[in-house]
């Protein structure tokens, strides 16, 4: 590694010991090595800080911040990305899988195409033993040079995970942070794509996963998950109304902000008016994870075989 590492991962963790060593092993088996490994701990009550204490002492890639206080699980993101160097950035979940070709594979797509500001692969779900709930087969036209195409895919069709994407860093800072009203990951990854194309590696190398205590799942309502991006949401000051009201309006000014030609703005606008007035299809909203299983015999892979530090998965 460089002193001055060409990728950081950035890490926030709250409470995060049942999967967390797990998810820590496959990042640090990474087959491209030239990145640092930021985790901001979320003042864990649990067994979390044990953890990244000995995984930091064994690997020097690793810087551990705690944190005083839960500040939340969206301020906890911003927070991690202005305590990272490099000039790619990737945020990691404590929980989920990654291949071991994942970041090397989308750092070589950055560099092969310079338009492109976020890469990366194909994805599953996994349940809580790592076993492949739902293969997913990516449809968003992120890849299209025109931004109002790229704007409208992603208003109109489900899914896609490029919130974990690699990025550069430079317009990574230029956008809004991550808020925390509901929905509010739609229009952060709405807004930089609104700044150049993104590009998904034909390869399934990530692996996300679904289990009771995952944030959305342990947080059914909408009110809920927002308290716990932000604990500043709970209270009547916030009420759902809202909070949807922010997620609408959060497109409205991810638009207004981001470079655009006064035609493509139009245009964008256009989309948004079209996609709020209008009836969305059942299944618009959902998560990947949320919808009917997938037969995984589908996959022609194991996830044991793809990444480190799993039975198989050893290099």
């Amino acid at each position: 590694m460089t002193a001055l590492p060409r990728l950081s991962v950035g890490l926030p963790v709250y409470n995060g010991e049942e999967y967390l060593a797990e998810s820590l092993d496959a990042l640090l088996g990474q087959t491209y090595e030239d990145f640092e490994l930021v985790i901001s701990d979320n003042a864990s009550t649990d067994g979390t800080e044990e953890i990244c204490r000995a995984y930091a002492a064994k690997d020097a890639r690793i810087r551990y911040i705690r944190l005083p206080r839960n500040i939340g699980a969206a301020p906890n993101h911003n927070y991690v990305f202005t305590q990272c160097r490099g000039e790619l950035f990737k945020w990691a979940s404590h929980d989920d899988l990654y291949a071991r070709d994942l970041l090397r594979r989308c750092v070589e797509a950055l560099d092969e195409r310079p338009e492109v500001i976020l890469a990366h692969t194909g994805q599953a779900v996994i349940d809580g033993e790592g076993r492949v709930k739902v293969p997913y087969a990516y449809t968003l036209r992120t890849d299209s040079p025109r931004a109002p195409e790229r704007f409208r895919s992603l208003l109109f069709e489900p899914g896609g995970d490029d919130f974990y994407g690699v990025m550069r860093a430079e317009v990574l800072r230029r956008v809004k942070p991550h808020d925390s009203y509901h929905h509010a990951d739609r229009t952060f990854v709405a807004e930089i794509t609104l700044h150049g194309a993104f590009h998904q590696v034909p390869e399934l190398l990530y692996f996300r996963r679904d289990h009771p205590t995952r944030a959305e799942r342990a947080n059914p309502s909408k009110k809920s998950r927002c308290v716990n991006l932000d604990p500043r949401r709970a209270g009547p000051l916030h009420p759902t109304p809202r909070l949807l009201a922010e997620y609408v309006a959060g497109f409205v000014s991810a638009v207004r902000r981001a470079p655009l030609s006064a035609a493509d703005r139009r245009a964008c606008y256009g989309h948004l008016a079209a996609w709020a007035t209008s009836r969305i299809r059942p299944g618009a909203g959902e998560r990947v994870e949320d919808r009917a299983p997938v037969d995984p015999a589908r996959l022609a892979v194991s996830v044991d075989s793809l990444v480190a530090g799993r039975e198989g998965g050893r290099r």
